[in-house]
C-alpha cells in the first residue's frame, strides 16, 4: 500500500515524497512513532526529525523539524537517489517505508517498541532494514540536538557502548553487526548494505536522570514485531465501522499515540510551534492537556469501544475538576502549564517564533462545562456508574456554570478578546441540560435539578433574543457580531433543540467559511491561517445527525480523498489551495473529529442520540 494519496503507483506519485524544499519536508511526508509516552516523527527521507525524551512535553532530542540545519536528526537513507512508497503496518503503529533505487529495493521498520507487559521503563526507538532487491546501500546519521543552543551534547564509551549525552538525558546507540560506525565527538555516522535475505538494525536506548538497561540488539528487533502484534490486537478491539473501518481505526490509533499513559492526560499533538500559516506568528505549543480535547477524545474513545482509554483518560480529567482553580489546559502530568517562552530557532519554514509553553492556560471558557458533562453523559450511557465523590464534584461544576455563564470568556478559539460567544453559550446549556439528565438518571443528587433546568432554560431564551440575527438566518460569532463561526455544527451533537435555525445556519457557514471540502474556523481568518479540519468534520457529523447521511457521506469522501497525500496522520489545518498540511500534527481534536463523522453515518439514527 502507497502513502493513502498515492495508490495508483506512479513513479511521480512516488517522487513527491521525501523531497526537502529548503531543508524542510512537506508536514504530510511524516509519519508517527509512539509508545505511550512519546511520539517521534519520522520522514518519507528516513529522517527522524523530532522526537521529545522522555516524554512527549521534554525537551526534543530531535529537532530538525523546526531547525534544518543545526538540528538534531536520526537519518537512515540510501546513498543513491531513491523514490519511495509508504504506509502503515495494517492496524498497526509500526511504520514502513519502501526505498527504491536504481536495480534495488528494501524496505526501513520503525517501531517505538513496547514490551509483552505493555510501555517499556525505557524509550526504545527501534528501525530495521530488510532488503528485497537487489544491493542497496544505505548511509546512517545520528546526531542529537543542541536545543537551541541550551545543550551541548557529546558522547563517550561506557562498558563498550555508544553512549550519548544530552543535558540529563542519557542515551544508547545500538546496531547489527553489518553495520560500520564512525564516532565524531557529536554524531555517529555510519554505513552499510542490504540484499534480499539481510537484515540490519540500529536502534537507540534512552532515558532522563535514570540507569539505563542495554538490551539485546536481537530483543529490541523482535520487540517491532511484538509491538506490531500488540497495536493489532489493540486494534481488534476497537468498534467495526463496516466500510469505514480502515479510516476509523487509523484516526483510533493515531488518539492512542496522543495518550499519556502515566496520567491518562491526551495530549492536544506532539509537537510545538508548527505554523498554522506559512510567514504568520500562530504558532503554538500543543504538547499540553486541554479539558476539551480530553472531554472529546474520551468520547471518541467510548464512540470506538475503547473504554479502558476513556476510564483512563475520564480519570485524569475528574482530577482536575476536584481542583481549586479549573483551567482551560494542564501539563501532562495535571500540572499549570508554563509561561510562555520563545526558543532562538528558524521554526518550520522559517515561520517563528517557536514556542514552549501557552498562554492560554490563563483564560476562561464556558466550554470546559460543556465539555465535562457530555463527556460524562457519555461515559453512563455506556452502562456504568457515578460514584458519590464524582457526583458531589459534578454537582459544584453545574452550580459554577449556573452561576458564571451571564459573563464573557474567550470561546473555543482562545481569542484575545472576551465576548459573550454564541458557541460558549451553548455549552453552557449543554452542561446544565446534561447535569438534569444525570439527576433523572440517578446519576447527580436531586436537590439542584429545578435549579438547573431553570437556568438551562434562561441560557437557550438568552441565546435564540441575543445571537441569532435576522439578517443573516443564522446565529453569529457573538451578539452584534455578523461573522460566523464554523464550531457551531457542534451544536447539533450537543442536541441544542433548534432545528430550523441550525439547518440555516450550517447552511451559511457552508456558503462563506468553506473552500472545496473544508472550512476555516470563523469569518476574517482565511488571509492568516489554513482551514481547520476538525469543522470539516463537525459538519459531516451535523449533517448525519440530522438526517442527512448522503450529503454527511459524501462530505467525508471528500474531506478523506483532501487529506490523502499523507499515511493516515492528520494536522490541525491545511492549506485549500495546496492540500498541504498545516499546524501541529498528529493534531487529536482533528482525529477525534475524523471519528465522529464516521460514527454518525454509519450509525443511520437520524438524530444526535447517546448509543454506545
Amino acid at each position: 500500500m502507497l502513502g493513502r494519496g498515492d495508490e495508483d503507483g506512479s513513479a511521480s506519485a512516488r517522487e513527491r515524497r521525501g523531497k526537502r524544499q529548503d531543508g524542510y519536508l512537506a508536514l504530510e511526508d511524516y509519519g508517527a512513532l509512539g509508545d505511550g509516552r512519546s511520539v517521534a516523527l519520522s520522514g518519507a527521507d528516513g529522517s527522524i526529525d523530532w522526537w521529545c525524551v522522555p516524554n512527549m512535553d521534554s525537551q526534543p532530542l530531535f529537532d530538525r523539524l523546526l531547525d534544518p540545519e543545526e538540528g538534531g536528526r536520526f537519518i537512515i537513507q540510501p546513498e543513491d537517489p531513491f523514490t519511495v512508497e509508504r504506509r502503515y503496518r495494517p492496524e498497526s503503529n509500526v511504520l514502513e517505508t519502501t526505498f527504491t533505487t536504481d536495480g534495488a529495493r528494501a524496505v526501513l521498520v520503525e517501531s517505538m517498541n513496547s514490551g509483552s507487559a505493555g510501555r517499556l521503563p525505557w524509550a526504545e526507538l527501534a528501525r530495521r532494514v530488510d532488503g528485497l532487491d537487489g544491493t542497496m546501500r544505505f548511509c546512517v546519521e545520528m546526531r542529537p540536538g543542541r536545543r537551541a543552543n541550551a545543550a551541548s551534547p557529546y558522547q563517550s564509551t561506557i562498558g563498550g557502548h555508544d553512549v550519548f549525552h544530552v543535558d540529563r538525558v542519557l542515551g544508547l546507540f545500538l546496531c547489527s553487526d553489518g553495520v560500520v560506525c564512525e564516532r565524531t565527538d557529536e554524531a555517529i555516522l555510519a554505513r552499510f548494505s542490504v540484499s534480499p535475505g539481510s537484515r540490519e538494525v540500529v536502534a537507540i536506548v534512552a532515558g532522563e536522570d535514570e540507569p539505563l538497561v542495554v538490551p539485546p540488539l536481537a530483543d529490541i528487533d523482535e520487540r517491532i514485531d511484538l509491538s506490531d502484534q500488540e497495536w493489532r490486537d489493540w486494534a481488534h478491539r476497537i468498534f467495526d465501522a463496516g466500510e469505514w473501518r480502515d479510516d476509523f481505526i487509523r484516526s483510533a490509533l493515531a488518539l492512542k499515540l496522543l495518550l499519556f499513559s502515566p496520567s491518562g492526560a491526551i495530549a492536544a499533538a506532539a509537537t510545538t510551534s508548527l505554523p498554522e500559516g506559512i510567514g504568520g506568528r500562530k504558532n503554538y505549543d500543543y504538547r499540553f492537556a486541554w479539558v476539551r480535547d480530553a472531554g472529546y477524545t474520551i468520547k471518541a474513545f467510548l464512540a470506538a469501544g475503547a473504554q479502558a482509554e476513556a476510564k483512563a483518560a475520564l480519570t485524569w480529567l475528574l482530577k482536575r475538576i476536584a481542583e481549586k482553580d479549573l483551567r482551560v489546559l494542564y501539563t501532562l502530568n495535571g500540572d499549570c502549564a508554563p509561561d510562555v517562552v520563545e526558543i532562538d530557532v528558524p521554526g518550520w519554514r522559517r515561520t517563528g517564533p517557536v514556542r514552549r509553553g501557552n498562554v492560554a492556560t490563563a483564560q476562561h471558557q464556558h466550554g470546559i462545562y460543556g465539555d465535562i458533562f457530555e463527556t460524562v453523559s457519555r461515559f453512563v450511557s455506556c452502562g456504568n456508574i457515578l460514584d458519590s465523590s464524582t457526583a458531589q464534584l459534578l454537582v459544584q461544576l453545574a452550580d459554577r456554570c449556573a452561576d458564571h455563564w451571564r459573563q464573557k470568556d474567550a470561546g473555543i478559539w482562545e481569542l484575545p478578546q472576551t465576548e459573550h460567544y454564541t458557541f460558549s453559550k451553548i455549552s453552557c446549556w449543554q452542561a446544565l441540560a446534561r447535569a438534569v439528565e444525570l439527576v433523572d438518571q440517578g446519576q447527580l443528587p436531586p436537590n439542584c435539578r429545578e435549579r438547573w433546568a431553570r437556568e438551562r432554560d434562561r441560557v437557550k431564551r438568552w441565546i435564540n433574543d441575543n445571537c441569532w440575527s435576522e439578517k443573516r438566518q443564522a446565529y453569529v460569532l457573538h451578539p452584534g457580531s455578523e461573522g460566523l463561526d464554523a464550531a457551531f455544527a457542534l451544536s447539533v451533537r450537543f442536541r441544542f433543540d433548534e432545528p430550523e435555525r441550525i439547518a440555516r445556519t450550517l447552511d451559511a457557514i457552508e456558503r462563506e467559511l468553506s473552500t472545496g471540502p473544508f472550512h476555516f474556523r470563523y469569518s476574517g481568518v482565511h488571509e492568516e491561517e489554513g482551514c481547520f479540519i476538525a469543522c470539516s468534520f463537525w459538519m459531516a457529523e451535523a449533517r448525519a445527525l440530522m438526517g442527512e447521511t448522503d450529503r454527511a457521506r459524501q462530505a467525508l469522501q471528500e474531506i478523506t480523498v483532501g487529506l490523502s497525500h499523507g499515511v493516515g496522520i492528520f494536522s490541525e489545518m491545511v492549506d485549500p489551495r495546496t492540500g498541504a498540511f498545516l499546524g501541529n500534527l498528529p493534531q487529536g481534536l482533528t482525529h477525534l473529529a475524523h471519528i465522529m463523522a464516521i460514527e454518525a453515518i454509519i450509525s443511520g439514527h437520524g438524530s444526535a442520540t447517546e448509543d454506545c
